[in-house]
């Protein structure tokens, strides 16, 4: 990083593999480094965005990020970060066309605006009367249904407004394939959207609109889960942050007599056992259904095996279980 605040060729290079290490880097500097994905991606000169009118807007999403353990600004970074370097190693400027660039990067950046640091089992719990996201959005997917809303509030400033430039129908399919996306990060809605993305990997065809949106979804997935695709040095500190996200989830709803989900349990979950089934149940079956149709990714998709190579002998078989539902001699 050159001390004009002008992101270095080196630095550019890190930018877009997975090994890329977020902890190194300041907050200023990350503003700076989503600033150049726009800048590097010619989204501001396509869509007739000013420098300033950007800054403005990711101070502004900065600041609506909460100083939760896991689902901060931080983590936003290294969702957008994973995305941005997918549309390079794809090629998906040139395949699903600018636009289409500009919601998934834009989407990474807010899909997780204002997060409370409890996650929508809690917002839902029935004995806990509904939180006020719940009855807001009808139990209807609450985080996610917030984040776009405060998106779009960020968005409706003036100052904010990366979007002000842009023609009525292409502001109306940047607001439609935003929400598309964020909502898409729902984890209860895993098995829906993958099973519908399985059903079109044979005949997929990058001209289908329909087959484009369920792309999307499954890339801001991807890349949402992407943690436990990176080096292990960089992928521990993450888990150990959303762990204590969970353990912090858990200690209130044991204080308020509410129903504990065993995952988020500190007196029943472990590190490995977490990590086995998450890689086997969630990352896995997304990333390598992503492969199929995104063949460049195989580099990516081979990263998870470093973490469960890693995994303590007894506890490869619960992983292998989920994932196959039986246990091979040798791990790939």
């Amino acid at each position: 990083m050159r001390i004009d605040g002008v992101v270095d060729t080196e630095t550019q290079e890190l930018l877009r593999p997975p090994s890329f290490n977020s902890w190194v880097w300041e907050e200023s500097e990350i503003l700076l480094l989503l600033q150049h994905m726009y800048t590097d991606l010619g989204l501001l000169s396509k869509f007739g965005t000013e420098i300033e009118m950007l800054r403005y807007f990711l101070c502004r999403v900065n600041h609506c990020y909460n100083q939760v353990p896991f689902h901060n600004f931080e983590h936003a970074f290294c969702v957008t970060q994973m995305m941005y370097g997918m549309v390079w190693d794809c090629g998906l400027q040139e395949r699903l066309g600018d636009l289409d660039v500009l919601i998934l990067l834009t989407s990474c950046i807010c899909h997780d605006l204002d997060h409370p640091g409890f996650n929508n089992i809690y917002q839902l719990r029935e004995i806990n009367a509904k939180t006020e996201f719940a009855l807001r959005y009808n139990d209807i997917s609450p985080l996610q249904n917030h984040q776009c809303s405060v998106a779009f509030t960020v968005l409706e400033q003036h100052e904010c407004n990366i979007f002000r430039n842009v023609s009525a129908e292409d502001y109306r399919k940047i607001r439609e394939g935003m929400i598309r996306c964020i909502l898409a990060t729902d984890m209860a809605r895993q098995n829906e959207i993958l099973s519908d993305f399985k059903e079109i990997i044979e005949e997929f065809d990058f001209k289908n609109r329909a087959h484009v949106n369920l792309l999307s979804m499954v890339l801001i997935k991807v890349a949402d889960v992407s943690s436990e695709a990176r080096p292990l040095d960089i992928a521990e500190p993450w888990l150990e942050c959303l762990m204590q996200e969970f353990f912090n989830q858990s200690d209130l709803e044991k204080v308020e007599g509410l129903p504990v989900s065993p995952f988020m349990d500190r007196d029943k979950v472990t590190k490995p056992s977490s990590q086995c089934s998450f890689i086997g149940f969630v990352l896995l079956p997304l990333f390598e259904a992503l492969g199929k149709v995104l063949p460049e990714l195989e580099a990516l998709l081979s990263l998870p095996w470093t973490v469960i190579r890693a995994f303590p002998i007894l506890d490869r078989p619960l992983f292998l279980l989920a994932t196959w539902g039986c246990i091979p001699r040798e791990l790939p």
